[in-house]
């Protein structure tokens, strides 16, 4: 026993440490798999959203006779009313595509660069512009430019015309005017949050080398913001050609777009399997776009 105190007085004498006292290792808990985790949001996504798209694209290769066949395809496909709904729907996108982006451009530079009383209440109302729902900028339109509305009502009490000028509303061009009135702050506001992290001292320097307006904004600003216009003008064009309330409140009978073409092949027709074939079509154009944007906007560095 003196033996033993003498070793351990010489392995914890002055200067040297106490050993650390050992304790009994637990046992090491079983952990859950991480695929487990995994299982309760693939579910609920599978059930929401994946098992209704396969009914469609299913029901879209069903005729009303029974059987699979790519009979409702071939007649979708060969019929000019769906054709015509292509075009429509394409060139309205594109259309007001641009015109978001232009005028969404000019509108986040004066917001950004242009000091003017009211202007972070301005940029804050984009945001707030982004939550309204889109039947709600086409009824704004209908009581200014409607048959009735205050534009044709003006007219007729300064003229004493029994009827005013302002019908464009039913036509494409009123879907066009009321697609770029609705879609451009989702231009304005990548734009005004990529100009806010813009050196200001680069347009500083521009400009004091004799750099007009014009060529910093194409020379300097543009660059910087190309990302954010790629970011707003894609999500504009698939956002565009899924639009189904602007073109059926403007109440322009005359302009056929593909969802108008599902709504009515479906309700007024009942044709299901004409219906789904059209919303495959336009599911394909939406993820196509989607998958466009994915690229160039990995491209652009957004």
């Amino acid at each position: 026993m003196a033996s033993a105190l003498l070793d351990r007085k010489r392995t914890t004498g002055p200067g040297r440490p106490d050993p650390a006292p050992t304790t009994p290792t637990p046992a090491r808990s079983r952990s859950v798999p991480t695929w487990v985790w995994a299982l309760p949001p693939v579910a609920v996504l599978a059930l929401a959203f994946l098992y209704p798209l396969a009914l469609v694209v299913q029901q879209s290769f069903t005729p009303d006779e029974g059987g699979v066949s790519l009979d409702p395809y071939a007649e979708v496909f060969a019929s000019e009313v769906f054709r015509d709904a292509l075009t429509t729907t394409v060139w309205l996108a594109v259309g007001s595509t641009v015109g978001c982006l232009v005028l969404g451009f000019v509108l986040a530079l004066v917001i950004a660069f242009v000091p003017f009383p009211g202007g972070k209440a301005v940029a804050r109302f984009v945001d707030v512009f982004l939550s309204f729902p889109s039947f709600l900028i086409t009824l704004a339109l209908l009581f200014i430019y409607g048959s009735v509305g205050m534009a044709n009502g003006l007219w007729t009490d300064v003229t004493g015309a029994s009827d005013g000028p302002f019908h464009f509303l039913t036509t494409p061009w009123g879907v066009l005017l009321a697609e770029i009135t609705y879609f451009t702050p989702f231009v304005m506001r990548p734009l005004l949050a990529a100009f806010s992290q813009l050196d200001t001292g680069q347009l500083e320097v521009a400009s004091s080398l004799g750099a007009g307006p014009l060529r910093i904004i194409r020379r300097v600003i543009l660059p910087e913001a190309f990302p954010a216009l790629a970011a707003g003008g894609s999500l504009v064009l698939v956002m565009c050609l899924n639009e189904f309330g602007i073109v059926l409140f403007t109440g322009a009978k005359d302009v056929t777009t593909l969802p108008m073409l599902v709504y009515s092949k479906a309700i007024l027709e009942s044709d299901y399997a004409a219906a789904c074939v059209v919303a495959v079509v336009n599911i394909a154009l939406s993820v196509g776009l989607y998958s466009l944007y994915r690229v160039v906007s990995r491209r652009a560095g957004a």
